[in-house]
C-alpha cells in the first residue's frame, strides 16, 4: 500500500511537470508563430505589398481601343486583361464563385480558420484539399509570381497570403475583393486574363450578361484552366460546370428546377479569339499604337512617377472616332469586290509569267525582305546558300480569300504567290470634324502587315487633277472657262491622253472627263509651283515636286493625305487634320491626352463649292458614272462627287468619293508597280477601286442606325457671288488651233 501511494504521488508530480512543459511548449509555439508572422509582416522572408500597392495593385492591364459607339475595337496587351466594376458583374458570377470557392466568404475576415484547421487535418491524413479563401487567392494572384513548388517556400508563401489577405479585408469591401479577384484570374486560353476578357473570348458578351450556366462554366475553369478548358476538354468542362451549378443549388442561389434545366444545356461557346491580327480594324489598331507613342513622347506625357506609359500593361482607355459598324461595312465591301477583282487578275496571269525580264528582280527583293532571309543571314549562310534554301519545300500557311490554307511549297514560290495578290486600302472620314470613321489598311493583316492607308504611298494619277483646277478657280478662272484640249509639248514634257468633251473644253468638263491635255495646259498657265504649294497646304505630306506633270498625278501620296485634302473641298475650303484619336484615359478614367486637330483655311469657300460641283459632274456622266447605273451598288442616286485615278500601265487604281458628310478614298494595286492589269477595262480606277466605295456607301445608307443624309451639298456661307456654275448660259467657244489666252473676256463671270 505504501509503495502504491508513492507511485501515485510520483504520477501526480509527473502530470504537473508534463502540464508545465505543455504550456511552455504551447506558449513557445504561439510566441514563435507570433514572431514568425511578425517577421513575415516586416518582409524578412520576402517583400509584402505596401498600403499604396494595395490601393493600386500592379497587374498587366490591356489597353482598350474604343469606338464612337462605345464598342471595343481591340486591345493592346501582354496579358489580355481588362478591368470591370462590381456593378458590371452578373449576380450569377458572384453566386457561382462564392458557392464553389468560399461558402463563408461574407463571414470571415480573410482567413476561414475552421476550414483551415479542417484542411490541415485532411492533408495530414493524406486527403489533400484546398483551403484558401477568395481573399487569399486574390493575394496570390496579385502579389506573387504564382504558387511556389518548393514546400518550404510554399509554407512561407502561405503565411504571406494570410497576412496580405487580412490587410486586404481591412482596406476593401467584400464587393471590391470579388471584383479584384475576377479582374486578376487567368483562364489559361489564348492569353485570356480577367472575367471581361473571358466573357468576350468564350461567349462574345460582357460579364454583366452572363447567365447561370455560362457563369458556372467560367468559374469552374478556375480550378484547372487546362483540364477544364471547354475548347480542349469539353466533357470535363461540362462536368465541372455542373458541379458548380450543384454548389449554387446547395447554397440556394438556384432552385432545383433551374439546376436541372441548366445542367442539361450544351456549352454553346461563341469563341472570339483576341489577337493583333484578328478582329476589325487590325491595320488601324497597329498604326494607332505608333501614333499614341509619338504623341506621348512629343508632349512628354508620363505617369506620376515620371515613367512612360506602357500601352500593353497600363490599362489605358483609347477613345477613337471609328464607328464599329462602318468599319465592318468597309471591310466587307473590300472583301466582296477584291475577291472578284482577284479572280480577274488571276485569269490574266494564268498563262503568263509575271516575273520574267525586269520583274525577275522582284523575286530577289522579296526574298531579301522576308523574315526567313534575315534568319538565315544571321545564321551565317551566304546568298547562294540562302537562294538554295528558298527552293526547298517547307510547310506553311498561305492566305486565300476563303481563309488560310496549310500547304507545302518552296519559300520562293510563296513569294511568287503573294506578289500576285492585289492589295487594297480604304479610309472614310467626316470632312467637317476630321473624324475617321473607317480604316482598312490592307487585305489581311496576318499575312500582309504593311498599312497602305497612312504608312504606304502610291502614285495618285488623276486624283491629283482637282488641285490644279482648285488653284486656277481660286485665282479667278471660272469653271466655265474653255481651255485648249489637244496634245502639245511643254519643254521636254509631252503628256499623253485622249480627247473627250471637245477642244476647247471648259474646266468643268475637263475634270469631268479627266482630260490630260487640258490639265497639262492649265498647270502650265497657273504654275506648277503654285499647285504644289496648294497641294501641300491641303495636307499632302509626301514629296510634291514643282513639275508640270503633277497635274496628272506624277507623285506618290497616301490614302490618308488624299482623303484629308478632298475633305477641304466639302468643308468650305477648310482643311482639318484627319483624326485617329479623340482622347486617352488612364486605368482610373482620368484624361491624360486629348487630340487638338490642326485646322487651316486653304481655299475660298466659293472655290471649294465650285470644286464640289465639278466633282459631282465626274459621277453624273463622267468617269465615275458607274456609281449611278451599276446594280452592285444598290442604285446610289443621291448627290455624290468623286474622282477616279489610274496610273501608267494600270499599276494604281484610285477613287476618292465625296458626300456632304463623308469623304472616302480607295486604292487598289499589287505590292510592286511592275505587276498590274494588262488593260484598262479591269485596271482603271472606275473598275478596281471605285466599286469598293459604292458597296461601302450602299451599306452605310441602308443602316438606319447611321444618320448620314442623302441631301445635296449646301451652298457656301453667303451663297455664290464670284461666278455662275451653269455653263449653258455662255455661248460655246469657237477657237482655232492656236492657244487662246486666259483673259477676263472668257472667265465666265
Amino acid at each position: 500500500m505504501k509503495r502504491e501511494s508513492k507511485k501515485n504521488k510520483l504520477t501526480e508530480e509527473d502530470i504537473k511537470r508534463y502540464t508545465r512543459n505543455f504550456w511552455r511548449v504551447l506558449i513557445g509555439l504561439v510566441a514563435f508563430a507570433f514572431i514568425f508572422i511578425f517577421a513575415v509582416r516586416l518582409g524578412i522572408f520576402g517583400k509584402l505589398p505596401s498600403f499604396k500597392d494595395l490601393e493600386n495593385p500592379k497587374s498587366n492591364l490591356a489597353s482598350e481601343i474604343i469606338t464612337d459607339d462605345n464598342k471595343i475595337l481591340g486591345t493592346y496587351y501582354v496579358h489580355n486583361r481588362s478591368n470591370v466594376k462590381y456593378s458590371e458583374l452578373s449576380p450569377h458570377l458572384v453566386h457561382a464563385l462564392v458557392s464553389t470557392e468560399d461558402k463563408r466568404f461574407y463571414k470571415h475576415s480573410g482567413i476561414d480558420y475552421s476550414r483551415t484547421i479542417t484542411v490541415i487535418f485532411h492533408t495530414l491524413t493524406g486527403n489533400k484539399q484546398g483551403g484558401s479563401t477568395i481573399t487569399q487567392q486574390l493575394a496570390l494572384n496579385l502579389f506573387s509570381e504564382g504558387r511556389a513548388k518548393n514546400i518550404f517556400k510554399r509554407i512561407i508563401q502561405k503565411f504571406q497570403e494570410w497576412v496580405t489577405a487580412i490587410r486586404l479585408e481591412r482596406n476593401y469591401t467584400k464587393e471590391e475583393i470579388i471584383t479584384m479577384y475576377f479582374n486578376t484570374v487567368d483562364f489559361g486560353y489564348k492569353n485570356t486574363y480577367g472575367i471581361k476578357s473571358a466573357a468576350r473570348t468564350f461567349y462574345n458578351t460582357t460579364p454583366d450578361k452572363l447567365d447561370a450556366q455560362q457563369s458556372a462554366m467560367l468559374v469552374g475553369m478556375l480550378k484547372g484552366p487546362g483540364i477544364y478548358s471547354p475548347v480542349r476538354y469539353p466533357e470535363n468542362a461540362v462536368k465541372r460546370r455542373n458541379q458548380v451549378l450543384a454548389n449554387m443549388e446547395d447554397q440556394h442561389f438556384l432552385t432545383p428546377d433551374e439546376f436541372t434545366k441548366f445542367k442539361e444545356l450544351p456549352l454553346n461557346l461563341d469563341l472570339r479569339i483576341s489577337s493583333y491580327f484578328e478582329g476589325l480594324g487590325a491595320y488601324f489598331r497597329d498604326v494607332l499604337k505608333d501614333e499614341i507613342k509619338k504623341e506621348f513622347k512629343r508632349l512628354s506625357i508620363t505617369k506620376a512617377d515620371g515613367t512612360p506609359y506602357d500601352l500593353d500593361r497600363d490599362g489605358l482607355k483609347i477613345y477613337t472616332p471609328i464607328n464599329f459598324q462602318m468599319q465592318q461595312y468597309a471591310e466587307e465591301a473590300q472583301k466582296e469586290w477584291m475577291m472578284k477583282v482577284q479572280r480577274d487578275f488571276d485569269r490574266q496571269w494564268k498563262t503568263r509569267d509575271a516575273f520574267k525580264g525586269e520583274n525577275a528582280k522582284l523575286l530577289i527583293s522579296g526574298m531579301k525582305r522576308s523574315d526567313r532571309y534575315r534568319v538565315l543571314k544571321n545564321d551565317g549562310l551566304s546568298d547562294s546558300e540562302i537562294e538554295k534554301a528558298f527552293q526547298v519545300k517547307v510547310p506553311m500557311s498561305i492566305f486565300t480569300w476563303k481563309g488560310n490554307v496549310d500547304t507545302v511549297m518552296t519559300p520562293m514560290d510563296s513569294i511568287r504567290y503573294t506578289k500576285l495578290f492585289l492589295r487594297n486600302a480604304m479610309m472614310s472620314m467626316e470632312p467637317k470634324t476630321g473624324y475617321i470613321k473607317a480604316w482598312v489598311g490592307g487585305i489581311n493583316f496576318e499575312h500582309f502587315k504593311y498599312d497602305q492607308v497612312k504608312q504606304g504611298t502610291r502614285q495618285v494619277g488623276s486624283t491629283a487633277k482637282p488641285f490644279t483646277y482648285a488653284y486656277a478657280i481660286d485665282n479667278g478662272i471660272s469653271p466655265c472657262t474653255p481651255i485648249p484640249n489637244h496634245q502639245r509639248t511643254y519643254g521636254n514634257w509631252s503628256p499623253r491622253g485622249t480627247v473627250q468633251g471637245g477642244d476647247p473644253i471648259t474646266l468643268k468638263n475637263a475634270l469631268k472627263y479627266s482630260q490630260n491635255y487640258a490639265s497639262a495646259y492649265l498647270i502650265n498657265e497657273v504654275g506648277a509651283s503654285n499647285v504644289a504649294d496648294l497641294t501641300k497646304r491641303m495636307g499632302v505630306t509626301s514629296n510634291v515636286p514643282n513639275y508640270p506633270s503633277i497635274a496628272l498625278g506624277a507623285y506618290d501620296a497616301s490614302v490618308y493625305d488624299m482623303v484629308g485634302a478632298y475633305a477641304a473641298f466639302v468643308n468650305n475650303g477648310t482643311w482639318i487634320e484627319p483624326t485617329m484619336i479623340l482622347r486617352v484615359e488612364d486605368k482610373n478614367g482620368t484624361p491624360i491626352y486629348e487630340k487638338a486637330a490642326k485646322v487651316l483655311k486653304v481655299l475660298n469657300s466659293e472655290t471649294a463649292y465650285a470644286m464640289v460641283e465639278m466633282l459631282k459632274g465626274v459621277v453624273d456622266g463622267g468617269t465615275g458614272s458607274r456609281l449611278r447605273w451599276d446594280p452592285n451598288f444598290g442604285g446610289l442616286k443621291n448627290p455624290i462627287g468623286g474622282k477616279t485615278g489610274t496610273t501608267n500601265d494600270n499599276s494604281d487604281a484610285w477613287f476618292i468619293g465625296i458626300t456632304p458628310e463623308l469623304v472616302t478614298g480607295v486604292w487598289t494595286g499589287a505590292e510592286d508597280r511592275g505587276i498590274s492589269f494588262s488593260n484598262m477595262a479591269y485596271g482603271q480606277g472606275a473598275a478596281a477601286a471605285m466599286p469598293v466605295f459604292g458597296l461601302f456607301m450602299n451599306k452605310v445608307y441602308k443602316d438606319n442606325t447611321l444618320t448620314y443624309s442623302k441631301e445635296d451639298f449646301p451652298l457656301p456661307p453667303g451663297g455664290l457671288t464670284r461666278f455662275n456654275l451653269d455653263c449653258s448660259q455662255y455661248s460655246s467657244f469657237h477657237g482655232t488651233s492656236e492657244d487662246p489666252p486666259l483673259d477676263d473676256d472668257r472667265l465666265g463671270f
